[in-house]
């Protein structure tokens, strides 16, 4: 609410610090206060045609036309520093205002109009090799002339600007860096990932540091820990948009999102953990000395893993079989899992055919345990007929380590043998009871917004009794292709759909383990990402 007050008095500040621009240009000055009337006469003023402000009504491209037009309307009054155009994009009623309160600053006309002029003169000039009329042309429009410290520093800013841009709503590059859906997208794989597919969402997080995700740099020690800190600033923040997508999420396609429980997390130099893994641990404290970040929506950490069921399904799995809806659901073509290899086989062999030597653990292969998919399994058992790859089932209930979390009333759940869950559907009710609640409170509170409390046993939201609930939004549930190796859903829960970032294209890089002195993995550029 703070953010949209926020727009409304910068419209109407715009507003009134244009009416003096428009009368000294010859416009009634009423007129700057009227919706859509003073976007077209903006337009004269600068040298655009009238239907050129229809672009304004465009989301994220407006974003673009308005810095344009309000460097262009300032210039249009002489003004063509590069520090007066830096503050007209940052707040532009202060150098309108400045202007019309200046009798020493005039209108001098369309800027673009006399641009357009001065470069169809120039043309002319150098083609008749004219030098008087060169000559004249540069003393006459004298503020065309740019430095070249200038040029390069307006180059640059407009390449940052523009390939944030394109970061921030349409492509985006990243790279696997765990094993999680390792057989399919491998450690060391770059993708390209399209955030226009499933709808673009528009950024929440208002101040941030162009380019940079959520950290500059996780260093605790020498040069780069001085940039051990977050990368932006939660507030100001606007409210979660999705534009309209191209397509759904769909069942067994791979997805970005961002991490749903890492609002709250623990940096440590091997990785993140969420506050609730790291009390699990810790009996419910939180360690001395421990720092806690809170971070939103689109600054959570990215995954991507696999959608394996949708909003309105239900899952469950029986010896790694996973089951959508009562139904086996088709596996991708490299499940993997966890098996023990004896006797010794050649490990050379073994890591030509695209096993991990590393995945199952420090010295596993030593030990003969891999992460296979079926196909390894037959191609390891071809090697000698007293060759034995027995699958090593992940069935010891670990209580309270799998979702949702609550050992008491679900501690015998196992990433092998998991559930029914149910995947909640906007606008679909669920019953509320203490059974119930485990699954659906981290939605309830934290990704809808609620107030929730249980007291003599009852449930309370928003302060009322309630005994059932009715989802705002949708939410998926997603898994790694790598079973035995994937904290995904089984371990963290749902992942709501304002998380959703887009969809993987293609492989456009890729190094072997994440490392160039390993090699790179020519036979993988350019292979798509959504196979299954």
């Amino acid at each position: 609410m703070s953010v949209l007050i926020f727009f409304i008095v910068l419209y109407i500040l715009l507003g009134v610090s244009m009416m003096k621009l428009f009368e000294k240009a010859g416009i009634p000055g009423w007129k700057a206060l009227v919706p859509g009337v003073a976007a077209v006469e903006w337009c004269k003023m600068i040298g655009r045609k009238p239907q050129y402000a229809l672009w304004l009504l465009f989301p994220v491209v407006n974003f673009f036309i308005y810095a344009g037009m309000v460097i262009d309307m300032i210039r249009s009054f002489g003004k063509h520093s590069f520090w007066q155009a830096v503050l007209a994009v940052v707040f532009a009623p202060i150098p309108f205002f400045m202007i019309g309160a200046s009798k020493d600053d005039t209108y001098q006309g369309p800027i673009l109009e006399k641009e357009r002029n001065y470069h169809r003169l120039h043309h002319e000039a150098v083609e008749k090799r004219d030098k008087v009329a060169l000559k004249k042309l540069e003393t006459e429009y004298a503020f065309m002339r740019k430095s070249q410290t200038r040029e390069w520093t307006e180059a640059i800013i407009f390449a940052v600007f523009a390939a944030a841009f394109i970061r921030m709503f349409l492509v985006e590059a990243y790279v696997i860096p765990t094993s999680s859906m390792e057989g399919t997208l491998k450690v060391g794989d770059f993708l390209f990932v399209s955030k226009a597919h499933y709808g673009i969402r528009t950024p929440m997080t208002v101040v941030q540091f162009p380019l940079i995700h959520n950290r500059f740099s996780q260093s605790t020690s020498g040069p780069m820990s001085l940039l051990n800190h977050e990368s932006y600033l939660e507030s100001p923040s606007l409210p979660y948009y999705r534009l309209p997508g191209l397509e759904t999420v769909d069942r067994n396609e791979p997805v970005v999102f961002n991490w749903p429980v890492g609002d709250s997390i623990v940096l440590l130099p091997e990785r993140s953990f969420d506050i609730g893994q790291l009390k699990r641990q810790t009996g419910g404290v939180i360690p001395p000395g421990v720092e806690v970040i809170t971070r939103p929506i689109d600054k959570k950490d990215h995954y991507i893993k696999r959608c394996v069921a949708i909003s309105g399904d239900s899952i469950m799995i029986r010896d790694g079989q996973l089951y959508v809806n009562g139904q086996a659901a088709q596996n991708p073509t490299h499940r993997q899992f966890l098996y023990h290899v004896t006797p010794a086989v050649n490990l050379k062999k073994l890591d030509e055919w695209g096993v991990s030597l590393r995945d199952a653990g420090p010295n596993a292969a030593q030990q003969g345990y891999f992460m296979l998919d079926d196909e390894q399994v037959q191609k390891i058992k071809g090697l000698a007929s007293n060759v034995q790859v027995e699958r090593v089932p992940q069935d010891r209930a670990q209580p309270g380590y799998v979702y949702p979390n609550d050992a008491k009333q679900y501690g015998t759940w196992t990433v092998d043998n998991y559930g029914p869950i149910y995947i909640p559907k906007a606008g679909a009710t669920v019953a509320l009871d203490s059974r119930s609640l485990p699954f659906y409170w981290r939605i309830i509170k934290v990704y809808e917004g609620n107030a929730l409390e249980t007291r003599d046993g009852k449930i309370f939201i928003n302060g009322q009794e309630a005994t059932s609930y009715t989802f705002k939004q949708n939410y998926y549930w997603m898994m790694g292709d790598n079973r035995h190796n994937s904290e995904d859903s089984r371990i963290w829960g749902y992942v709501p759909e304002d998380h959703i970032v887009g969809k993987p294209l293609f492989i456009w890089f890729s190094t072997k383990n994440g490392n160039f002195r390993e090699g790179i993995r020519w036979n993988r550029v350019f292979k798509s990402a959504s196979t299954m």
